[in-house]
Parts: C-alpha cells; sequence; structure tokens
C-alpha cells in the first residue's frame, strides 16, 4: 500500500468519526428541546386542586338534589293523580268535570290545612252559629286563605232527588257565602248522596275530593256541632309537620255493639272477635287531622277501603296495616264550659269543645255563641300567629 493510499483511508476514517459525534450531539439536543417544550405546554395539575373542584362539585349537585326533592315528589304525585284521572275518564267513557280540569292539578300553592266542615241540609242554624263564631266570613276567609295557608269548607254532598229543593236551598246559601264544599262527581270520586248511614263514604270521598283541589300538609274532618280554635289547631298541627303519615286525635277504643236497635250499632260484630271486644285505637269522630300522604293514600285507594256503619271506625281501619303514627292529643275533645273555660284560663287552650252526651255540643246552634265566648282564643291569636 503507498502513503497515498494510506492517507486516504485516515482522511475518511477521520470524517466518520467528526459525522458520528455530530449526529450524537445533535440527538442529545433535540431530546432536551423536546423535554423543554413539553413540561412548559403539558403541565399536569396538582391533584389536591382536582380533588378541591370535584368536591365542590359533589357538594352543589347533593344541595340542588336535596332543594328539589321534596318538590319533585310533589310533582309526580300530582301527575300520576293526573294520569290516573284521566285513564278513569276514559274507561268509564265520561268526561272530565268542568269543576277541575287535569291542568289545574299542577303549580298549585301549598297550605297549612283543609278543613272540611262536615254538615247536612237540615243544619243551616248549626252553619250560620259557626259562620257567626270561629270560621272567618268574606274577604276574611280568602285572606285566612292566602296569608295562612287555611282553608275552611262546609262540606256536603247531594239529596236522594238531585236537584231537588233540598240542594237548590244549598245552592243559594252557597251563592250567598261562598263557603260550602259539594262533594259531586269529580274525577274519578263518585258523587256522594247525604244520608246519615253513609258517613263513611262521605268521609272517604271528602278526603279524596280535598287533596286533588288543595295541596296541603294536613286535612281535618270536624263537625258543624263542635267549637274550634283555629289559631290553636294550626299551631297543634304544624309541630307534626316533618312526620310523613301522621293520624291526629283523641284516640278511644269503645266496645263494639252487637245489639240491633241501639246507637252506634255495629252490624259486622263478628269481625272483631268474640262478643263484647272492643274496637281498635281511633280518633273520635267530632274532630281529626290527618297528612297529606295518608290522604292520598285514601285517594288512591278509595275503591277498595271497606266501609264500616260508623265513619271514625271506618277511618281507624284504614290505617290499621300503615306505617302511621296515632297521635292522641286530648285537647282536641275539650268539654264545654266550664270544662274549656277553666283550661283557657290556665293558659292551656283547647282545639275543640263539646259535649260527649250528644257527640257535639247540646243545641250547638243556641250555645255556641256562649262556647265561642268562653272559651274562645280570640280573633287576634289568628291573625297574628305564625305557623
Amino acid at each position: 500500500m503507498t502513503w497515498k493510499s494510506r492517507g486516504g483511508i485516515e482522511s475518511a476514517s477521520h470524517k466518520s468519526f467528526m459525522s458520528k459525534k455530530w449526529t450524537l450531539l445533535l440527538c442529545i439536543g433535540c431530546f432536551c428541546a423536546g423535554m423543554l417544550f413539553s413540561d412548559r405546554m403539558w403541565t399536569v395539575p396538582e391533584v389536591r386542586d382536582v380533588s378541591r373542584g370535584a368536591g365542590f362539585e359533589d357538594e352543589k349537585l347533593k344541595l340542588v338534589s336535596e332543594g328539589s326533592l321534596d318538590k319533585t315528589i310533589s310533582n309526580l304525585e300530582m301527575e300520576l293523580a293526573a294520569a290516573r284521572a284521566t285513564q278513569e275518564s276514559i274507561i268509564n267513557g265520561s268526561p272530565l268535570s268542568d269543576n277541575l280540569k287535569i291542568n289545574e292539578l299542577k303549580g298549585k300553592r301549598k297550605y297549612l290545612m283543609v278543613v272540611g266542615i262536615n254538615s247536612a241540609f237540615s243544619s243551616r242554624k248549626r252553619r250560620d252559629s259557626v259562620r257567626a263564631t270561629w270560621m272567618p266570613q268574606g274577604d276574611k276567609r280568602k285572606k285566612l286563605e292566602e296569608e295562612k295557608g287555611i282553608v275552611m269548607r262546609f262540606v256536603i254532598g247531594h239529596s236522594a232527588t238531585s236537584g231537588g229543593i233540598l240542594d237548590r236551598a244549598i245552592e243559594a246559601e252557597d251563592k250567598k257565602h261562598g263557603d260550602f264544599l259539594r262533594l259531586v262527581e269529580l274525577l274519578s270520586f263518585p258523587e256522594h248522596v247525604e244520608g246519615y248511614l253513609e258517613l263513611s263514604a262521605k268521609t272517604k270521598i271528602f278526603f279524596a275530593t280535598a287533596v286533588a283541589l288543595w295541596d296541603a300538609d294536613f286535612y281535618v274532618k270536624v263537625d258543624d256541632d263542635v267549637h274550634v280554635n283555629i289559631a290553636t289547631l294550626g299551631a297543634t298541627l304544624a309541630r307534626h309537620r316533618s312526620k310523613p303519615r301522621v293520624y291526629i286525635g283523641c284516640m278511644k277504643s269503645g266496645p263494639v255493639l252487637a245489639q240491633k236497635g241501639v246507637r252506634y250499632h255495629e252490624p259486622e260484630y263478628w269481625k272483631f272477635g268474640e262478643e263484647g271486644n272492643k274496637y281498635f285505637r281511633h280518633a273520635t269522630g267530632q274532630l281529626y287531622a290527618i297528612s297529606k300522604d295518608l290522604a292520598s293514600y285514601i285517594s288512591i285507594n278509595q275503591h277498595v277501603l271497606h266501609k264500616f256503619a260508623n265513619e271514625d271506625v271506618s277511618l281507624g281501619s284504614w290505617f290499621i296495616g300503615l306505617d302511621a303514627e296515632h297521635i292522641d292529643d286530648r285537647r282536641l275533645c275539650c268539654g264545654t264550659p266550664p270544662d274549656c273555660e277553666w283550661k283557657a284560663q290556665a293558659g292551656n287552650v283547647c282545639v275543640a269543645s263539646f259535649d260527649w252526651s250528644c257527640s257535639g255540643i247540646c243545641r250547638s246552634a243556641e250555645r255556641m255563641k256562649e262556647v265561642h265566648r268562653r272559651c274562645g282564643e280570640g280573633e287576634n291569636a289568628l291573625w297574628s300567629a305564625a305557623f
């Protein structure tokens, strides 16, 4: 090999070595530049910030859910009632009553209580005595509904001869006072024909109708010969607002009367066991209150709820198998003066007063004003009350 060719080989080797060296340096430079660029453009957020953001969203979702839960349930209940009414109307081939359209079931305001005052065609003087004492009239009654959330109506059905003289008399009275709830054919609720032996049916239809017309916390039934302190009743019920299924009244357990011809005879006495047995605990019929869930239960199941001869027994039987709380409050069954008067003077104002011997105030049309004067809570108590 000549010196010339040796020199050529050495020169080529030197160039190849330099080329590899620059290639390696260039690769290292590109790698570092890539790492710097990636670090600036794809910075990973701190775990602490992500966790805190997720927690905030969870809390926000929780608050929204809790705040809208009650409203959602209420809306679903009303839509269910509307759907059931529409279905039954189609099945029965009858149009919905003009007295209540389906869209009126939605968007209703909330009331504290609906008070249904049970009355009869022959009880005009009793009704007038109630209007003159513990039931506000005219604009005051409207104010009571708007400001206090308390609805009050006399409850009555129709006579056996619908449209007859008795019905026309009630229509004229209602035109004058506007304080009746007529139990006419409404949605899927049958028209009620008045009669003492039909009180269980009347009670059932009243609760079903009332819960469809008014969205209230409580529904109250009271007889028209009983004195009531409305503010005290409202305050009493308001204390149980948070409870879902409440049945409030003066609880009793009287004997089952098998003998025919006696007052409060029970034709189905054999269902209660041996002769001489007592009824299950139930509220006395002069005044009792039930929460919305129980009123809705009656409305939905009205076609299969059994009616016993006595209305208060029937109501109690409907709740026997339910997880309902029975509240025994003796202020709902005070006696007339001097009993209710002494209690009022002691600061324990009665909710309702009547005479046990008459199952109401004896000669109530004549004595209601006296009972109101001696046992009434005073008009200011109602308008200053905050429920």
